[in-house]
């Protein structure tokens, strides 16, 4: 049987209702347990750990992330996969952080959540559990975990977890992949998609990650005036610019946008572009309004997703020796985040 760790963050999967004014807030992770007895039928051992004050995913950031990673690895050899419960508003960013960060761990970390608490009668939280303490206990005859990577379950799909982005916040197929298909998709029975799914990595060394949060992501919109990016640029402690284009990576050429980029790269400070569409890629040659960025020296985000550009600047700015090369490490596929 496989040894799994189950590990809660907050998040409304394991949330009450407020009977005076119907907020949410976390409650005891061993009555949420309570609620899923179908959890000691499975072919697998199960301990439980949780932060010790839960977190609304909306309050999620780096030291979360870095909290995440120091509880996978100091249970690193004690189990065989890993399930994240946590909240949905932040859990594309969390899987993109952890999937930076754990490069390496070769061992299956899947995040889940629900739309509705687990206390609800129609909630989705209890298929999504099962299934992700299924998936994670997968292994071949070998002994081998069929998942080694930081993946979101979510409604009958097992996504890679730097490829997601949650596009409802009514459905309970809250999440998807518009760049790379599932990796596995579960009816009757688990079909894997083994050809998507990650071999094992070289180890990289993931007990000494900083993350740089000092960076900006600009979103970009017909009419705009950027001289609120120049100052802000000006006045503050940036180091890496993060644009959100429109189509294949086209901006406008304007006298401000464009001095800010030029001040930026001048002062060895990144700028990456990515585009507004959830699919497809950024190609900076296509048009004149982007080559003129490319000209200038912006990287182009090629198919990353928001959420995995901005933990991957975060990963690289951290890293003195990443970060020194960081035009090359950002345009590289280091674990399956883009194409």
């Amino acid at each position: 049987m496989a040894n799994i760790l189950l590990i809660y963050t907050g998040g409304t999967i394991g949330m009450v209702r407020n009977k005076e004014n119907q907020s949410l807030s976390a409650f005891n992770f061993d009555a949420l347990l309570k609620q899923i007895p179908d959890l000691k039928l499975l072919d697998a051992n199960i301990d439980t750990t949780s932060f010790p004050d839960p977190v609304d995913s909306a309050n999620m950031g780096p030291s979360h992330w870095l909290l995440l990673a120091n509880i996978l690895n100091d249970n690193r050899e004690a189990y065989d996969g890993f399930v994240i419960l946590h909240g949905s508003d932040t859990m594309a960013y969390s899987a993109s952080a952890l999937s930076f960060i754990m490069r390496g761990f070769n061992k299956p970390i899947i995040m889940t959540g629900s739309q509705l608490p687990i206390g609800i009668l129609r909630s989705d939280a209890r298929e999504n559990i099962i299934t992700a303490i299924e998936v994670a206990a997968s292994r071949y005859p070998n002994g081998e975990p069929v998942v080694k990577e930081v993946c979101v379950y979510f409604e009958y799909q097992l996504l890679r977890g730097n490829r997601v982005l949650k596009h409802s916040s009514q459905q309970f197929n809250a999440f998807t992949s518009p760049n790379f298909p599932p990796l596995a998709e579960i009816g009757v029975d688990v079909h894997f998609n083994y050809d998507h799914l990650l071999p094992a990595q070289q180890t990289d060394d993931n007990k000494h990650i900083q993350l740089n949060p000092n960076i900006i992501a600009y979103t970009l919109f017909p009419g705009q005036s950027h001289k609120f990016l120049r100052q802000l640029i000006d006045g503050g402690n940036i180091e890496g610019l993060l644009l959100i284009t429109y189509g294949s990576g086209n901006a406008p050429k304007d006298i401000d946008l464009e001095g800010t980029i030029t001040q930026m790269i001048d002062h060895n400070q990144p700028v990456v572009n990515i585009s507004q569409c959830y699919s497809g890629r950024v190609r900076q040659d296509l048009y004149e309004a982007g080559r003129w960025m490319q000209d200038l020296g912006v990287i182009s985000g090629k198919d990353l997703t928001r959420e995995a550009a901005i933990t991957k600047m975060m990963y690289l700015l951290g890293d003195q020796d990443k970060s020194n090369a960081f035009r090359h490490w950002m345009q590289s596929n280091l674990c399956g985040e883009l194409t």
